[in-house]
């Protein structure tokens, strides 16, 4: 049983949101917050496997919210549901530790199917997704406080437990190519791709592909286009 707790100021959205997410036999809610104070305090209080985040809350925002909620460490996912597809705030809640975006005017499935995804440890954006966004917003926001943009890319301590393989694919993960894509180019065979991709997160600490994503970025292994 997947629980969720749902953070959106809009009693109307929640009430939505509740109802699909009830009329399914594999997910709960747990509870839920009108804005980021509510949900850090009642992700502290329920642990929900996931946190279907909206941004714009009055007070703390989303975006903070998310942040503390991933500091705390517990196993709890953040996904952010945002009203456009190409928000420069998503981006930011991504950045936060959320592990994925999806925006409110999706089908009904694709949001069952992101909370069954972040639930599971993946990322609800799809590569190719994942870069448009970063590639259209990334050169407008404040660099990430980890960020050291004298260093080159192979002076960044995030990268030195890698190896050569490893930071090839990080690479190419963060230009948006599908495990299957690196297979074929690179000519490994897809189940080596997942292991490598599997030993990237854990050497680097990234939750997901999404962070990985955005962490290939801010090391500067990709650079927006």
């Amino acid at each position: 049983m997947t629980t969720v707790l749902i953070a959106d100021d809009q009693p109307m959205q929640r009430f939505g949101f509740r109802m699909l997410l009830e009329s399914q036999d594999d997910m709960t809610v747990v509870d839920e917050a009108a804005n980021g104070t509510e949900a850090v305090r009642l992700a502290d209080r329920h642990h929900p496997d996931v946190v279907l985040m909206d941004i714009r809350m009055p007070g703390l925002d989303g975006i903070e919210a998310t942040r503390r909620i991933v500091a705390t460490g517990d196993r709890t996912r953040v996904l952010i549901v945002t009203t456009f597809d190409l928000d420069e705030y998503a981006y930011e809640g991504l950045r936060a530790g959320a592990s994925g975006f999806l925006v409110k005017d999706a089908q009904p499935e694709e949001l069952l199917a992101g909370i069954r995804a972040v639930a599971s440890g993946d990322a609800v954006v799809a590569p190719s997704l994942t870069r448009r966004l970063l590639d259209t917003y990334v050169h407008h926001l404040p660099p990430s406080p980890k960020t050291n943009t004298a260093a080159a890319p192979e002076q960044d301590p995030r990268l030195s437990a890698l190896t050569d393989r490893e930071r090839e694919i990080l690479t190419v993960i963060g230009r948006g190519w599908t495990n299957t894509e690196i297979a074929g180019r690179l000519h490994l065979a897809e189940s080596t791709v997942k292991t490598h991709v599997t030993r990237i997160l854990a050497k680097t600490g990234s939750r997901d592909r999404v962070q990985a994503v955005i962490l290939a970025y801010d090391t500067g292994l990709v650079t927006p286009a």
